[in-house]
């Protein structure tokens, strides 16, 4: 068991063209985003809540609100404000419908442009190892594993081979985090929750699914079945996937290449990349490049542009407009001490003369 568990995919084999395929995390996140909504149901509260009582306005003229009132009498309740969402027992404003929007529609080409760009995704180590997984002891990526493995049973053999792999230790992770949901949902069949693990993706279903499915966090899924809810969980690219020989060999048939048409999914063929090198400064930086490009001119130290001030709250402005405001200026404020010093003066006669008459008063 051990030793098949080692075998890999031949290095004559060439990788599948959906690993060339540009990695997008915008459109991942858009589509997966559509995707999610199409598993909500549909919620409201019961039609009727808040106007099963029998009441009516009683109109102008009683210098009330017009708001419907409870009938009757002999009662607290009777008289009191019915139905509307500012009254006590009444129906909530703008209540949710049945009929509302729960589900979006996504264009074909999207979802199958986003698939493609999560596994590519899946083929990039520091994406992978980035969203969390541990494949830090694993000997590449993608990790292909032989065709033998569609035919486990039992979880004992699936264990083993996961240690043979080095890729146990995703799974510890998942079970490490295993916790209880904080919240209602414990009571919703939602009681617990855990990190995502790894993905096997199969072509033949031989007895494979009954041999990872009791592993937490560990999830299945046929090669011509790939789920963008599964390759990019909460729309983050790099889900760690464990493929099988066939699987990996079938791709290209699933998604086509650049140049090929898709067996599978009709008349598409991959989407080509608008740039073999992706490292834009790199290429900026190259001697093709700055060989044609012009050369860099003179440091602008200029100010770009002049600030404009108030000559009115702002002196050295004014003065440069209007000379003569600095005289003015001056004779101002001369003018106001001259005028201090005079009041000062006249208020100290009258203070003398204040404290003369108190003493003529006192004798």
């Amino acid at each position: 068991m051990k030793k098949e568990s080692k075998k890999r995919l031949e290095a004559t084999v060439p990788l599948p063209a959906v690993f060339t395929a540009p990695i997008r995390p915008d459109l991942v996140q858009f589509v997966h985003k559509n995707m999610a909504k199409n598993r909500r149901q549909a919620y409201a509260p019961k039609q009727q809540a808040g106007e099963e009582t029998s009441a009516e306005s009683w109109g102008t003229g009683r210098a009330v609100a017009r708001i419907p009132r409870v009938s009757g009498s002999g009662t607290h309740r009777a008289g009191q404000a019915a139905f509307g969402n500012m009254t006590r027992g009444g129906r909530m404003f703008a209540p949710n419908k049945v009929w509302r929007k729960w589900h979006i529609r996504t264009n074909s080409n999207q979802k199958r442009y986003a698939t493609a760009s999560a596994v590519a995704a899946t083929g990039v180590s520091s994406l992978v190892s980035g969203r969390g997984h541990r494949i830090s002891n694993i000997e590449e990526v993608p990790l292909v594993i032989a065709a033998e493995a569609e035919s486990l049973t039992k979880t004992k053999e699936a264990v083993e081979l996961l240690k043979a792999l080095k890729a146990y230790a995703d799974v510890a992770k998942v079970s490490n985090t295993r916790s209880i949901r904080a919240g209602r949902g414990k009571m919703r069949n939602r009681r617990h929750r855990q990190r995502r693990g790894p993905l096997v993706v199969f072509a033949q279903d031989k007895g494979i699914s009954r041999a990872f499915r009791n592993l937490p966090g560990v999830e299945l899924v046929d090669v011509t079945r790939l789920n963008l809810l599964q390759l990019a969980p909460g729309g983050h690219l790099g889900r760690f996937v464990i493929w099988t020989q066939p699987a990996f060999e079938a791709l290209n048939k699933v998604f086509g290449t650049q140049t090929e048409v898709s067996q599978q999914k009709k008349g598409y063929t991959l989407p080509a990349p608008l740039i073999n090198n992706p490292d834009v400064s790199r290429i900026i930086a190259s001697s093709e490049v700055q060989a044609v490009v012009r050369p860099a001119g003179p440091r602008v130290t200029k100010r770009p542009f002049t600030q404009k001030k108030n000559p009115l709250r702002n002196t050295q402005v004014l003065v440069r407009l209007n000379p003569y405001a600095q005289v003015l200026r001056r004779a101002e404020l001369l003018g106001k001490n001259k005028k201090a010093a005079k009041t000062a003066k006249v208020n100290h006669k009258k203070s003398a003369s204040k404290k003369f008459l108190d003493i003529l008063k006192a004798d």
